[in-house]
């Protein structure tokens, strides 16, 4: 998933503990500069194998105070 901040003036460490703390089943989280100060981040997240399951988790991290937007852009079955 890629988790977009609302600003740059984001602490995006504490938005890393927070996505940890809200959302358990995350095991990566890794930071990616997009330029102008704006940093993105890449995680990956282990959700169950039934309908609505990832749906669920973007959903969660949407309404994190700070995040701008979040969206799934892959999707693998382990």
């Amino acid at each position: 998933m890629k988790i977009m901040p609302e600003s740059p003036e984001v602490d995006i460490g504490a938005l890393k503990e927070s996505i940890r703390t809200q959302v358990p089943e995350t095991r990566d989280i890794r930071e990616e500069p997009i330029g102008f100060g704006l940093v993105a981040l890449k995680i990956a997240v282990i959700v169950p194998d039934e309908a609505g399951a990832p749906d669920a988790v973007e959903q969660k991290l949407r309404e994190l105070e700070g995040v701008g937007s979040a969206e799934i852009v892959e999707l693998t079955l382990t």
